[in-house]
């Protein structure tokens, strides 16, 4: 199965690691510590260099509680991250639910639209369906950042209400005329969600492969982690590779992860253990090669 985006048809016949980029001062694991493009850009750099496949540059936290961010902010932030990671040759994803932000983005080159909002604020699938090739993560949410997490999320049964959600995005940004071959699916690991549902989505994940498109999961240090370990945010890499390995084992084609060097050396005993070849990203020609 390929994932296609802008410029590039991405093999998922192997996970794929999207190396996280938080260009903001709030975000709830590395906030602040990317504070201008040129810190961001190293960022990448050093994430390729530890072997991430894609890049997600966000402008924006998402976090439980989070406040939002005018538009105008956040492309202040993000857009000169893209322009110079364009050098990188690889796949890059805008982190945004904005429709303003993803036009930019979109027109500037990046190759994907990662939407925590699965598409729903009006405007923004006419701005990926305007865009013929981009790729799309589309993910569940109960709620917004900023109330999400405020009182306990309810579910009848989480794993059939997620996948019944994705259906509906995925059977909508198809009416819109994105291609089925440009989307994936989150679960929304912690977004308005309890430990004990987060739990339930890794047990069933492999339920949500009836969708038909492959699993984006982000896991890495999320507080459910915290919740199972007792360790605090910068001492979940250990938790955060388990919890991706174990996505992987059920299914996930991609994980988003902070901690890019510890997520791939497990890969490489995975893929030794019998996973398959390496997939490979095939750019169109004239397009860089990764």
């Amino acid at each position: 199965m390929h994932w296609q985006t802008a410029r590039f048809s991405i093999d998922l016949t192997r996970p794929r690691v999207m190396g996280i980029v938080n260009v903001t001062p709030d975000s709830f694991s590395d906030g602040g510590r990317l504070g201008d493009a040129s810190a961001a850009l190293a960022h990448c750099e050093r994430l390729l260099a530890e072997g991430a496949d894609i890049l997600d540059i966000g402008g924006e936290s998402t976090r439980p509680g989070a406040a939002p961010v005018p538009a105008d902010e956040e492309l202040r932030r993000v857009l000169p991250v893209l322009r110079g990671a364009l050098a990188f040759g690889v796949p890059l994803s805008i982190d945004t639910l904005k429709p303003d932000v993803m036009r930019a983005a979109l027109d500037t080159g990046a190759d994907i639209v990662n939407d925590i909002d699965a598409l729903r604020r009006p405007g923004a699938l006419e701005a990926v369906a305007s865009h013929p090739r981009a790729g799309v993560c589309l993910m569940h949410m109960h709620g917004a950042p900023a109330t999400m997490q405020a009182r306990p999320p309810e579910y009848v049964d989480v794993v059939a209400e997620v996948a019944a959600f994705l259906a509906g995005r995925c059977a909508a940004a198809q009416a819109a005329g994105i291609a089925a071959e440009r989307i994936v699916v989150d679960p929304g690991i912690g977004f308005g969600k309890t430990v004990e549902h987060n739990l339930e989505l890794l047990r069933r994940q492999h339920e949500l492969l009836a969708l038909g498109r492959p699993l984006l999961v982000g896991w890495s240090r999320k507080s459910t982690l915290g919740a199972l370990t007792g360790r605090p945010v910068g001492e979940r890499v250990a938790a955060s590779v388990a919890a991706a390995l174990a996505a992987m084992q059920r299914g996930a084609a991609i994980v988003r992860v902070h901690d890019v060097a510890a997520t791939v050396d497990a890969l490489k005993v995975w893929d030794a253990a019998g996973l398959g070849p390496a997939g490979t990203i095939a750019a169109p020609p004239g397009a860089t090669r990764r």
